[in-house]
């Protein structure tokens, strides 16, 4: 298997535990759990699984001395990929079905492939067959929306939506730029805790807040923002790391790695269906959920080629 597939399938896989995050902020969400802390808790419990586990390995030392090199870079990268990526998240699940979330999110697709020229040094941009298949997964992701879309009040759409967008734009930023500065020299379990500790005072600065004003988060939000941490924190931030770090000097393969997330919103749907006793989606809903996967193939295969940006 060559290493863009293989970087495809940790994509896959990543999307398969991201989706826990769409479930389980919905579920929390409902219960009447704030939003600040179930974003602010998950970050807190990702640092305490992390921290140990790094120092056991003896690879703390080399993380700590990297961040030291560039510490407002880490401090401002960090927050963005991960203090308003997530917050927005979460506050869209206080309004729409984690599945419709997880389907808006999925703009992060044409959000990376912007992102590209301006973060690229390169001179290869990418192809109009990339753009034509992330459209491809952007179509499916609409018409997965518009049965549910239609029960949802425009105000509260707006809520959803506009946060979403907002994190579908920072989190491929930050990712990206953190693998810029650190140019390969850390691992990607190493980069999740480093850009976890640095994106700490922005959840700091949340929680004291939240807890003066509306008091502190129950055991089931304890719990659950722990699962949320394991899931979707550790493991499928490691698995994408792990398979952006494999393609980070391939557009093309980035660009397939970053459409694999949009299996979320099948996940996403079927952990709602199940758990949360949702309604099974209609014929609309799933012919999204084809189109999605049409345009997933495409990316997966190959075809999808990179050309210089003076052709």
């Amino acid at each position: 298997m060559d290493t863009k597939h293989k970087a495809i399938l940790l994509g896959i896989a990543s999307a398969l535990f991201f989706a826990a995050t769409f479930v389980l902020n919905r579920s929390m969400s409902l219960e009447g759990g704030s939003w600040i802390w179930s974003a602010s808790l998950r970050y807190f419990w990702m640092a305490l699984l992390l921290f140990p586990l790094l120092l056991a390995r003896g690879e703390l030392r080399a993380l700590l001395r990297e961040m030291s090199k560039n510490k407002l870079a880490w401090l401002g990268w960090s927050t963005i990929g991960f203090g308003i990526f997530y917050g927005g998240l979460t506050y869209a699940s206080s309004f729409t079905p984690g599945w419709l979330v997880a389907g808006t999110w999925q703009l992060t697709i044409i959000a990376g492939l912007g992102l590209s020229p301006l973060l690229n040094r390169s001179d290869r941009s990418v192809s109009r067959n990339t753009i034509l298949f992330s459209l491809i997964i952007v179509l499916g992701v609409f018409i997965l929306q518009i049965p549910l879309a239609k029960s949802v009040s425009t105000d509260d759409l707006l809520k959803s939506v506009l946060p979403v967008l907002v994190a579908a734009v920072a989190y491929p930023l930050g990712n990206r730029k953190m693998m810029q500065i650190t140019e390969g020299r850390l691992t990607a379990t190493q980069r999740l805790l480093g850009m976890t500790l640095a994106s700490l005072p922005c959840w700091i600065a949340l929680a004291v807040v939240e807890g003066c004003y509306n008091g502190l988060p129950d055991g089931n939000q304890l719990l659950q923002t722990f699962m949320v941490a394991v899931t979707s924190g550790v493991i499928a931030t490691s698995l994408f790391f792990r398979a952006t770090d494999l393609v980070r000097e391939d557009e093309r393969g980035l660009a397939a790695v970053e459409a694999t997330q949009s299996t979320e919103v099948a996940f996403a749907l079927a952990g709602e269906v199940l758990f949360l006793h949702a309604p099974f989606p209609g014929a609309l809903s799933l012919l999204g959920i084809a189109v999605i996967s049409i345009g997933m193939v495409l990316h997966s295969t190959g075809r999808a080629g990179t050309k210089r940006s003076d052709d």
